[in-house]
């Protein structure tokens, strides 16, 4: 069974690249643009302002599969960042703080960037 199932790694590996950077892309779409009922950030919290472009800009380059490695792992960083500047203060777990998405994401783009684009990308790994 496992041996079937090894055939649609790449194929799998590529719907997990695009998924992940169009949810990601949405998370900075609501950060800049205010979109699925998100609040937009104004140039008055750059964290924030920069937070939103590398979710919205490095979503997208993830989705495409173009400058995957590098855009994968900013995001892995600025998700890092996210979660101890926003929820490790809260309490000790991530289920228990909020912070569980910042992790997975955190960890899901640590592996994209170190695999790269795959299958279906703009860019040749």
């Amino acid at each position: 069974m496992m041996k079937f199932l090894s055939r649609f790694e790449p194929i799998a590996f590529a719907a997990l690249r695009i998924v992940a950077g169009f949810l990601f892309s949405c998370h900075g779409a609501q950060k800049l643009f205010g979109a699925f009922g998100g609040h937009q950030v104004t140039v008055h919290a750059p964290l924030m302002l920069a937070a939103a472009i590398i979710e919205f800009g490095g979503g997208v380059l993830i989705l495409l599969g173009l400058a995957t490695r590098i855009a994968a792992f900013i995001a892995s960083g600025e998700m890092a960042v996210a979660y101890f500047t926003t929820h490790a203060g809260r309490a000790i777990f991530p289920i228990q703080n909020g912070g569980e998405l910042a992790v997975v994401y955190c960890f899901l783009f640590l592996f994209i960037a170190c695999h790269g684009a795959g299958k279906f990308a703009v860019e040749k790994s």
